[in-house]
């Protein structure tokens, strides 16, 4: 029988299987931030032990950094003490570090693969939960708790148990405006927040394999919102071009030997998977959720489900209560305060470029807060030499500096008791983006679109 494309890359790094069926996996690449990484460090010192392969490990400053004013020292207190935290450590071990003010530095899953460190076949880890984000370049990626980021530093290997495999096909023609976004959204609506436990997912289809590079990290950065543990899609000639010429790419005759090996990295024709699931492209739409987790989505279009359409009625009516919402009821021409256009799932140049398109020639509703945070240092610099800012300051929006901003409320950048927010991130949690925040996910153009309303829309409304 024929290996899927997960077996191929699992296998090639399992070092040693322990009783019981726990394998020693090898990781190709670590990274780490400055939230989850203090405790292991402290680990390593006090069990006076070096990191094994500083080199294999890349550092940056993410989640709780301002965005506003990154050249002056940080007031907050808890973020100031993070990230030099986070400097001191890489210091003392000889971790390469793109901290605040290197010109690297960004959102830990969007320089990864920016800069060419992420390539296919690898094995990645992070303690953070949208690490799966890497899995787009065709490798295993997954987040880590805290004691196996002390597990890698020490010993460049982390103990898992294998999951099962499943395969997601998306087969057809998106309608216009719908995005990758609304992919994962509608995936995760029919397969709900749970329908991924125990399963490492490879995305396929002509939907999928039609996608660019920057919308199939939006596709597996969103896998862990159903519960799985990572999902990735197998390396095409798109991915190859967006890796070749990256800084840390492989250069001449080791890029053109690297390839030869990423050409094989394909599920087998024979191959088996736990679970199949196929969706019609033509069956998306604009996705918007309505609850306090991703799996509560519906089309823009769409109500939200009545009670005898639940199973959990006392956790949906909780949820409901929270977002201030009703059973069958319509989000259509719902009032919001706050459009959040970020974090790891959307901050990325094309996502940048897709939404300056959709604003040229209008402004955001007065009431409206929009903010717009780029991935990276690297993506806020090209969107300011394209001319991205002005057209997002005449529309109203702030582009601020790169950071997870809004998307987990760690930092400043928080939403309001009771406000709504359209937001691109990817948690709905209750307090996510602030406490009592109310969160609704979208897409960036139907984020953009909502801005300009002030209210809940279909952005088709508003296209060609």
């Amino acid at each position: 029988m024929g290996k899927t494309l997960f077996d191929k890359i699992w296998d090639a790094h399992v070092v040693h299987t322990l009783e019981g069926g726990t394998d020693v996996l090898y990781i190709d690449k670590h990274f780490i931030h400055e939230v989850t990484s203090p405790q292991a460090f402290d680990g390593l010192r006090k069990r006076h032990i070096q990191v094994f392969r500083p080199n294999q490990t890349v550092a940056t400053a993410d989640h709780n950094v301002p965005t506003i004013n990154q050249h002056l020292p940080i007031n907050d207190p808890l973020s100031r003490h993070q990230v030099e935290t986070l400097t001191r450590n890489c210091e003392a071990f000889g971790v390469p570090l793109y901290g605040l003010g290197h010109p690297y530095q960004g959102i830990v899953h969007v320089i990864g693969p920016e800069l060419g460190i992420t390539k296919p076949g690898m094995t990645i880890v992070c303690g953070d939960s949208h690490t799966s984000t890497h899995g787009a370049f065709g490798a295993i990626a997954f987040g880590i708790g805290t004691s196996q980021v002390e597990q890698v530093l020490s010993s460049q290997c982390v103990l898992q148990a294998k999951p099962m495999k499943m395969r997601i096909s998306v087969e057809g023609q998106l309608k216009e405006g719908v995005l990758s976004k609304d992919i994962i959204l509608y995936i995760i609506s029919k397969l709900t927040a749970s329908g991924g436990t125990g399963y490492f997912v490879e995305y396929a289809g002509s939907a999928i394999r039609s996608l660019s590079m920057e919308a199939r990290m939006t596709i597996c950065n969103m896998s862990i919102e159903m519960g799985a543990r990572g999902g990735m899609i197998a390396p095409d000639e798109t991915t190859f071009a967006y890796v070749k010429g990256r800084e840390f790419a492989p250069q001449g005759p080791a890029y053109e030997e690297a390839l030869a090996y990423w050409q094989t990295l394909y599920t087998d024709e024979d191959a088996h998977f736990d679970a199949e699931y196929v969706f019609d492209a033509a069956d998306i739409e604009p996705m918007i959720t309505y609850g306090t987790n991703p799996g509560m989505g519906i089309g823009i279009t769409g109500h939200i489900p009545g009670m005898d359409e639940v199973e959990n009625k006392v956790n949906y009516e909780k949820s409901l209560h929270y977002m201030g919402l009703d059973p069958g009821q319509e989000l259509l021409g719902k009032r919001i305060e706050h459009v959040f256009i970020g974090s790891c799932t959307n901050s990325r140049i094309e996502d940048l470029r897709l939404v300056a398109e959709f604003l040229q020639g209008k402004t955001k509703s007065d009431h409206v807060q929009a903010m717009i945070i780029p991935g990276s240092k690297q993506v806020e610099l090209q969107a300011r030499r394209e001319g991205l800012d002005k057209i997002f300051e005449a529309a109203g929006f702030f582009l601020r500096e790169p950071g997870c901003s809004a998307c987990l409320g760690m930092n400043e950048d928080k939403i309001p008791a009771g406000e709504y927010c359209v937001s691109t991130s990817n948690r709905n949690f209750e307090g996510r983006q602030g406490p009592g925040a109310r969160t609704m996910l979208a897409s960036p153009l139907t984020a953009a679109a909502c801005a300009i309303a002030g209210k809940i829309v279909d952005v088709r409304e508003y296209l060609n």
